[in-house]
């Protein structure tokens, strides 16, 4: 599989490196210590296309396949972890699903808002009772009339509060997974309303709260797929969203070893960079090295998904590895520089902070472990 890029997504990657140098990075303090949804740079992101990097052209989006939106999703998240959670849970689990289960009218309706940026996506799966068995879930559907009617409460929603759509998953029929459908629900729906918003250890720029279903009524054209086919969307959406986590934790594990290599450079002992020392190099030789391993996996796993090839275990293989990577790289990095990386005003700090939720969400680490196994006892070495 293809896991060096081309030149055109090479030509992607640098025009997001460049907006994220100019217009992101400088930002990315305040955003964190603010606790501020950054409003404008995804406006700005709107303009140029990034809302819509999985969205066909025919609808207003850019049309790039997943190595060329991993490739992003790093150069946004070595800028701004929370921009890039944002925008990664818009495009991958918000708006992709549209895009490969979604009827021709539902296309056409939601797509080019979403890829022009004008409507933010959200992603409610998660219950206060269901969180890594997605099965489980309680928030319920039931038809009247020409609609759907939900009731429920969903947790650990990005872009809660936000968003102007939703992908709702809800029980319509029997338990387990077969009973869960999936549902477009605008964030206008009577009955639809924000909870509780979580105050986070990191990410602080991105929302994160409860979406509450109270009688929530949506036309019966907002059922995304077929009756009784949401719990392969959500498994669909979070093995792409996988992913773009990779992209994201590569982005924060660079920031940090790039932080890393300056700030030992440029610190001196006995009149030598301690850069030099032995004991330092040899850290960053092994960081460096992870991050590379890190990026071939999540690289690997785009390609295949872009191919229409079988990702599941990559993706999971992906997230794991890069994930923990990120956590290895901001702890040793931070352990770098010392009483230095524990200050707030330097961004060592923020990047330990940032990087922890990586392992959590999408799926935790020790479900990505369940995947891998069981893709291993099936009979896949």
């Amino acid at each position: 599989m293809q896991l060096e890029p081309s030149a055109e997504q090479l030509v992607v990657r640098d025009a997001v490196r460049d907006f994220a140098e100019a217009e992101v990075r400088p930002k990315a303090a305040a955003i964190d210590s603010e606790h501020a949804f950054p409003r404008d740079i995804l406006r700005r992101a709107a303009e140029l296309g990034l809302m819509g990097m999985l969205v066909p052209r025919q609808y207003g989006g850019a049309g790039l396949d997943h190595l060329s939106f991993t490739l992003a999703v790093e150069e946004l998240a070595r800028a701004c972890a929370s921009t890039a959670v944002i925008m990664d849970v818009h495009n991958s689990v918000a708006s992709e699903p549209i895009v490969l289960f979604g009827s021709e009218p539902q296309k056409q309706r939601w797509l080019p808002a979403l890829a022009g940026g004008s409507t933010l996506g959200g992603f409610a799966l998660t219950e206060p009772g269901s969180g890594s068995d997605a099965a489980a879930l309680n928030t319920s559907a039931r038809r009247v009339g020409q609609d759907w009617v939900l009731n429920g409460t969903k947790v650990f929603i990005t872009n809660v509060g936000e968003a102007g759509l939703y992908l709702v998953f809800a029980r319509t029929a029997e338990e387990g997974a077969a009973g869960i459908s999936a549902f477009l629900v605008p964030a206008e729906s009577a009955g639809l309303k924000v909870g509780q918003v979580f105050r986070k250890m990191g990410l602080n720029g991105s929302v994160t709260g409860e979406l509450v279903l109270e009688e929530a009524k949506v036309p019966a054209a907002n059922l995304l797929g077929p009756e009784g086919g949401g719990f392969a969307i959500a498994m669909r959406a979070l093995d792409s969203g996988r992913i773009g986590i990779s992209g994201q934790a590569l982005g924060i594990a660079r920031a940090v070893l790039e932080g890393a290599l300056d700030y030992t450079r440029r610190r001196h002992l006995s009149g030598r960079q301690v850069a030099l020392d032995q004991g330092v190099s040899f850290v960053l030789a092994d960081l460096a090295t992870l991050l590379t391993a890190g990026r071939q996996l999540a690289h690997n796993a785009a390609s295949l998904c872009s191919a229409g090839r079988p990702f599941t275990r990559e993706a999971a293989m992906a997230k794991l590895f890069c994930t923990d990577l990120a956590m290895e790289v901001a702890s040793q990095g931070l352990d770098l520089a010392g009483c230095h990386g524990y200050l707030s005003d330097q961004p060592f700090e923020r990047h330990f902070r940032d990087a922890k939720a990586l392992q959590i969400y999408e799926g935790t680490n020790q479900i990505q472990r369940l995947v891998i196994a069981r893709s291993l006892l099936r009979g896949r070495p």
